[in-house]
C-alpha cells in the first residue's frame, strides 16, 4: 500500500475509536456497566439503540473477565514482580481507572498505547480533568520528542503505530516496562485493522519478549456467511477494512495462530458461548431487562461473528484458567449433508417493486398471487414500517410480476404492524392477527383484509379494504412473534394461536381457539404436558392439527423441540415428537409440510458455527437429515431470518421472501429480491 494510502486508513481506524468510546459512553449512561469515567473521557454524548448497547455490554463482560483473572492470578504468585496490564489500541478506553477505583492497581500498574494522536488527546484530557488527576496521582507531562504522553506511579500512555515494533520495544522499555514481570497484553479490536504480516509480528514479538504473560484479544470472525459478509462490507464502506478474516476465519484458525506464534497455551470462544458460559443468570436477567429489545437474531449473529480469545505463556499464567471448561453450552453441529438446494433469483419484472423487509408476513392467496404485509423495510426511500401491501404474481411458466398496492382510504388503515401473522380465508380475504408497533406497544385488534379484483379477475386493478374483525376493545391477542395455524375439531374450522411475546411478558406459552365462522375465541380442552414458552418458533398445519417448531425460550436460548398438536376426541393432546438425529436448537425459520416431511427453512442458531439451512425431518419415522442451500447464484448475501416462504409444490420449489434484520452497527440489511429453492432433489432421494 502506498504511504498515503496508508495514512487515511489509520486516520479512519483512528475513527472507529471516536465511535467506540460514545458506544461505550451510552452503555454506562444507561446501566449496562458501572463506568464513571466514560463520560469524563469522551466529550459529547449519544444514546446508541439497545442492540448496540447489548454488544458492547457483552465485549465489556468479556475483557473484564479476562483482566481480572490474570490480576488476580498475578497476585496470587508467590514472589512475582509487579504485574503489567498493556493495552495496545486503547484508545478511549476507560480501563485505568476503573481498575484502580476497584482497588486492584495496588500490585500492578497500566500501559497504554495507541496511535500519537489518539494517545496525547487523551493524556490532554486527564490533565484538564480533576476527577482523573486525582486517581492518577502525581504525574509528568511526556517530552514532545518523545512517544511517552503520561506518566504517574502506575499509568503510562505513549504515542506509537504498532506496525513499528522496533521503535515500540525501545519505547516501552525506556518508559519502565518490564519484560520478566507478569503482563497481560490486551487488543480489543484492534489485530484485525493490521495487515495480516503485521498483526504477525505483532504477536510474534510478544511471545518473544514476555516470558510470563497472557495475550487477550477481542474480534471479529466468520466472513463467509451473509452476515459476515455484510460486516467486511461495513468496514470497507469506512475504509477501515477488517484484515486476516480469510486467513483466520474462526476461533480454531485464531487459536493456531497464535499455537504457531510461540504462545504455549490458547482458549476461544464466540461471544454466544461466553454469554451463557460465563455471566451469572441473574446478571443476564438484569441486562435483558435494562431497555425494551426485540432484535434478538441480531443480537445472536453478532455474537456468533466476535470471539474473546486468551493466550498464555510461563509457568505462572500457563495454569490460569481463563475460560474453565464448562457444560452449560454444548455445540450441537447439524448432521452431515445429505444434498443441496440450489437458490436462484426469482426472474421478474425489473420495473416492479422491490420486497425489501422483514418481520412482515405472507401467503398464497390464490393460484400465482402472493400476498406480503407490514414488516420494517424500504418504502419510498426510507426505512420505516411499511404501509403498503405487496403482490407478488405469476405471468407465465417462471417469471413473476411485483406490485404495490395501498389500502382504501375508507374504513380502518393498515397500522403498521410487523411479527404479525396472516390467515388466507379465500381468495379475496386475509385475517391479521397480533402484531407490535414498538417493543412495548402491541398492535391490538384482529385486522380483516379484501380484495376487490376486476371483471376480468386479473390482479393489475385489485383493491384492498381493511376492516376490523371482532370488538374494537379485544386486547385477547396483544403478542407478536406468536404463531396461527389452521386446525379442525368437531368438524369445525379454528385458528390455533400459539407462543408469543408481550410487553410485559418475555415469551408466552397462550393457547388460543379462533372460530373461523363466528370471529369468536372459544375454549377447547387440551391435554398433555404443556410446552414451555416460546416465540419465533414455527408452525405447520398437518392432520387436523398443528406442528410447532423450535422457537426462542423464556432465557433467550434457541429450542429444538418439534411438538404436535394432536386431535383427540375430546380436543387436543400435546404430544413431543423425538427427532434422530437430535436437530441444531434454532428460530426465526419458516417450516412447511411437503410429503410428509416437515422442511424447517433457514433461521438463527447459536450452537453451531454452521449457516443454518434446511432441516428435513420425516413425520413417520422421526429422522432428520440437512440440505445445504447453495447461493453460488445469488449475487448478495442472502440472510434467512426474518423472511417467509411459499411452498408451491407441483413445481417442488420453496419461495423465500424478504428477510434480514438490524445489524448491529453496521447497518439495516433487506434482502432485495425473492429466491427460489430447488426442492426435486428431496423427491428424487425418496
Amino acid at each position: 500500500m502506498r504511504p498515503r494510502g496508508r495514512e487515511s486508513r489509520a486516520v479512519a481506524v483512528q475513527s472507529t475509536n471516536d465511535s467506540s468510546a460514545l458506544s461505550k459512553s451510552s452503555l454506562a449512561a444507561r446501566g449496562y456497566v458501572h463506568d464513571a469515567f466514560a463520560r469524563l473521557l469522551v466529550p459529547g454524548a449519544a444514546r446508541r439503540a439497545p442492540l448496540i448497547h447489548r454488544g458492547y455490554y457483552v465485549r465489556a463482560r468479556a475483557v473484564r473477565h479476562c483482566v481480572r483473572a490474570f490480576l488476580e492470578r498475578a497476585r496470587a504468585a508467590a514472589g512475582a514482580p509487579r504485574a503489567q496490564v498493556l493495552s495496545l489500541g486503547a484508545g478511549s478506553d476507560t480501563l485505568y481507572f476503573r481498575l484502580k477505583t476497584a482497588g486492584l492497581l495496588a500490585w500492578a500498574a497500566v500501559w497504554e498505547v495507541d496511535f500519537p494522536d489518539v494517545a496525547r488527546r487523551k493524556a490532554e484530557r486527564i490533565r484538564d480533568t480533576p476527577e482523573l488527576c486525582a486517581l492518577t496521582g502525581p504525574f509528568q507531562n511526556g517530552d514532545p520528542a518523545s512517544a511517552l504522553c503520561f506518566e504517574s506511579l502506575d499509568y503510562r500512555i505513549l504515542g506509537l503505530d504498532l506496525r513499528q515494533l522496533q521503535r515500540l520495544d525501545q519505547a516501552l522499555a525506556t518508559a519502565g516496562l518490564d519484560a520478566a514481570a507478569p503482563t497481560l497484553l490486551l487488543a480489543e479490536a484492534v489485530l484485525t485493522y493490521l495487515e495480516p504480516d503485521n498483526a504477525a509480528a505483532l504477536i510474534a514479538w510478544a511471545a518473544q519478549r514476555f516470558p510470563n504473560a497472557l495475550f487477550v484479544i477481542y474480534e471479529q470472525m466468520r466472513p463467509h456467511d451473509a452476515f459476515g459478509q455484510f460486516m467486511l462490507q461495513h468496514f470497507r464502506q469506512l475504509n477501515s477494512p477488517l484484515h486476516g478474516l480469510e486467513r483466520f476465519p474462526d476461533v480454531e484458525a485464531q487459536q493456531h495462530r497464535f499455537l504457531q506464534a510461540g504462545w504455549t497455551a490458547c482458549s476461544a470462544m464466540d461471544m454466544n458461548e461466553f454469554y451463557r458460559c460465563f455471566l451469572p443468570a441473574e446478571e443476564r436477567r438484569r441486562m435483558e431487562n435494562l431497555e425494551p429489545f426485540d432484535e434478538f437474531e441480531e443480537w445472536h449473529l453478532k455474537c456468533a461473528h466476535y470471539f474473546i480469545l486468551a493466550a498464555s505463556r510461563g509457568d505462572t499464567l500457563s495454569q490460569t484458567l481463563v475460560f474453565p471448561p464448562s457444560e452449560a453450552f454444548p455445540r450441537v453441529d447439524p448432521a452431515s449433508p445429505s444434498g443441496i438446494f440450489p437458490a436462484n433469483v426469482v426472474t421478474s419484472d425489473s420495473q416492479g417493486p422491490n420486497l425489501k423487509r422483514y418481520g412482515h408476513a405472507s401467503l398464497l392467496l390464490s393460484p400465482g398471487v402472493i400476498l406480503s404485509a407490514g414488516g420494517f423495510g424500504e418504502q419510498e426511500g426510507r426505512h420505516c414500517r411499511v404501509s403498503k401491501f405487496h403482490l407478488l404474481s405469476r405471468y407465465c411458466d417462471f417469471e413473476w410480476k411485483g406490485k404495490e398496492i395501498c389500502s382504501w382510504r375508507t374504513g380502518a388503515q393498515w397500522d403498521g404492524r410487523l411479527y404479525h401473522t396472516m390467515t388466507r380465508l379465500s381468495d379475496t380475504q386475509v385475517l391479521v392477527l397480533g402484531g407490535r408497533l414498538s417493543p412495548v406497544t402491541p398492535a391490538l385488534g384482529i385486522l380483516r383484509l379484501h380484495f376487490c379484483k376486476s371483471e376480468d379477475n386479473s390482479t393489475e386493478d385489485l383493491n384492498v379494504t381493511v376492516t376490523k374483525a371482532g370488538p374494537e376493545e379485544d386486547s385477547t391477542l396483544s403478542c407478536w412473534r406468536h404463531s396461527t395455524t389452521e386446525v379442525s375439531y368437531e368438524n369445525q374450522k379454528y385458528l390455533f394461536v400459539y407462543g408469543g411475546r408481550s410487553a410485559v411478558e418475555p415469551v408466552l406459552s397462550d393457547c388460543y381457539f379462533l372460530h373461523v365462522g363466528t370471529m369468536a375465541w372459544v375454549r377447547i380442552p387440551v391435554e398433555g404436558e404443556t410446552p414451555e414458552g416460546r416465540h419465533s418458533h414455527s408452525a405447520c398445519s398437518w392432520q387436523g392439527g398443528a406442528l410447532i417448531a423450535g422457537g426462542l425460550g423464556a432465557s433467550e436460548e434457541p429450542l429444538s423441540s418439534v411438538l404436535f398438536l394432536k386431535p383427540i376426541s375430546c380436543g387436543f393432546l400435546w404430544e413431543s415428537i423425538d427427532i434422530q438425529p437430535p436437530i441444531t436448537p434454532r428460530y426465526s425459520h419458516t417450516a412447511h409440510v411437503l410429503s410428509g416431511k416437515l422442511l424447517l427453512v433457514g433461521g438463527v442458531w447459536i450452537h453451531s458455527s454452521s449457516v443454518p439451512g434446511v432441516t428435513v425431518i420425516n413425520l413417520t419415522t422421526g429422522l432428520s437429515s440437512e440440505y445445504q442451500i447453495d447461493t453460488t447464484c445469488v449475487p448478495w448475501p442472502l440472510m434467512l431470518h426474518n423472511h417467509t416462504s411459499i411452498l408451491l409444490p407441483e413445481e417442488q420449489q420453496l419461495l423465500l421472501l424478504g428477510g434480514g434484520g438490524n445489524c448491529f452497527s453496521f447497518g439495516t440489511y433487506f434482502n432485495p429480491h425473492p429466491v427460489t429453492l430447488d426442492l426435486s432433489s428431496l423427491s428424487a432421494g425418496q
